[in-house]
């Protein structure tokens, strides 16, 4: 798979400052970034170093306060709010540390809410077999284990074909064993559809998966590396 070629994502002296009260909280202070399409990106910090802040911006649910982010050829940061959303439904797929799955209806028809409204997504059932859930679409969330409702979030991200997979501590309300199972199914989708995935965690251990590894403090890159041998999730241990 090429990890080479334009950018799929870029930013350029990214800022976002919040406004609370009288003081001012400065998430993100000039951050440049280059994500390559196919790469499997994991995004390390502390609470407060401007993990989501970035996630969020980058994925078009939040917009900078100064500086540039652009899709491929596209400038976000001029994107008014229909062209925001056209592009979170068409290009980016989230998953969140928790599932926000509809009680109500099953795997099946939680990954079909997005696949009524996409262009070309695949059919539930294979989204759900691409997550090993493909003997669970008619379950509801109430039946599966968090590790399997959190598997649903990720098909029901994926269904759309988006180009990124954008994931903010999709382990953090898991144990072991079940957060490495959620990690298999990121990584098989990086892998096998070449989708471009950016994953935030606090835990240090997760970075042997990626292409590439980036360490945020105080709202700036403060590192970049490259694992010296790649581990498949399995592999990882913390």
């Amino acid at each position: 798979m090429s990890r080479s070629g334009a950018p799929v994502l870029s930013a350029r002296a990214l800022t976002k400052v919040y406004r609370m009260g009288e003081a001012e909280v400065h998430a993100l202070r000039g951050v440049d970034l280059e994500i390559r399409p196919g790469e499997l990106i994991v995004l390390l910090g502390p609470s407060g170093s401007g993990k989501s802040t970035l996630l969020n911006i980058l994925g078009g649910l939040d917009t900078p306060t100064a500086g540039e982010v652009r899709f491929v050829e596209r400038d976000l940061t001029r994107a008014g709010e229909a062209e925001l959303t056209r592009y979170r439904r068409e290009h980016v797929g989230f998953v969140f540390q928790f599932y926000n799955l509809i009680p109500s209806l099953t795997a099946r028809e939680n990954v079909a809410l997005v696949t009524d409204i996409s262009a070309q997504p695949m059919p539930p059932a294979e989204a759900l077999g691409w997550v090993g859930l493909a003997d669970r679409l008619d379950h509801f969330p109430s039946q599966l284990s968090g590790g399997e409702q959190q598997r649903v979030a990720i098909a029901r991200a994926i269904a759309k074909r988006p180009r990124l997979l954008l994931c903010d501590e999709p382990t953090g309300a898991l144990d072991y064993e079940t957060g490495k199972m959620v990690l298999e199914a990121i990584a098989r989708i990086n892998a096998e559809l070449g989708t471009t995935a950016m994953v935030i965690t606090h835990n240090a251990a997760i970075a042997a998966m990626a292409d590439r590894v980036l360490r945020l403090g105080n709202g700036r890159i403060v590192g970049e590396a490259r694992p010296e041998r790649k581990l498949t999730a399995a592999e990882i241990s913390w």
